[in-house]
């Protein structure tokens, strides 16, 4: 589904007023728009049957970790090609955009996430290249890097993403994934660089989540 006219108007308005800004703890002096008790998310899934589950609307471990990690180690990005695949809320770009990434390519297959990562950079004052789509049946993209947070939670979804990051890999592509070990994580074809102690699904469930280099 694409939110053309009217629908896009009416997307960034519900954002604007009922995703209330909220700072990001793991990324200091960011301001984002996030799901809060009254945001009303519930409801307007039950009112559009074309809305897709709002993983955009909060913050997830994954991403988290992600974040983390190019504040300690912002050359893993500085003067490179990003992607950011499942950019949700369009966090891990803008931390990507903080550590002096040439140029990022946020992905996401959910309109109402484009919708949102593009109120979220204006709001930081960073640029991106915003793209609705599902890239997992394309093309290699022309990047150095691939960031992925928080996508392996359905087995369909992670055997998808899984053979498309091998053909990144055959193409030399370098690929970080970050994620609190759900159970669909391709463990045997990661390798765990740095963890960190973060909350998961909007800051409800304290715990560890894991920066990994997907390899053979």
């Amino acid at each position: 589904m694409d939110l053309t006219g009217a629908a896009l108007s009416e997307a960034e308005v519900y954002i604007q007023t009922h995703l209330p800004l909220t700072e990001v703890d793991d990324l200091p002096g960011a301001r984002m728009h996030l799901a809060g008790p009254r945001s009303g998310l519930s409801r307007l899934q039950r009112l559009n049957p074309h809305f897709m589950m709002p993983y955009w609307a909060h913050l997830w471990g994954g991403g988290r970790a992600l974040v983390r990690f190019l504040a300690e180690r912002p050359e893993a990005v500085a003067g490179r090609r990003v992607m950011d695949l499942g950019s949700g809320s369009g966090l891990v770009s803008i931390a990507a955009a903080r550590a002096g990434a040439a140029s990022i390519l946020a992905v996401d297959v959910d309109p109402y996430a484009v919708v949102a990562t593009r109120l979220n950079a204006a709001l930081n004052g960073v640029a991106l290249t915003i793209l609705q789509a599902d890239i997992t049946g394309e093309p290699v993209p022309g990047v150095d890097i691939i960031l992925v947070g928080d996508v392996f939670y359905e087995l369909g979804l992670a055997e998808q993403m899984t053979a498309f990051l091998d053909r990144c890999l055959e193409a030399r592509l370098e690929i970080l994934v970050g994620d609190p070990g759900r159970e669909f994580l391709p463990r045997d074809r990661l390798g765990l660089i740095s963890d960190y102690e973060v909350a998961d699904f909007g800051g409800r469930i304290p715990g560890v989540a894991g920066v990994f280099r997907f390899q053979r």
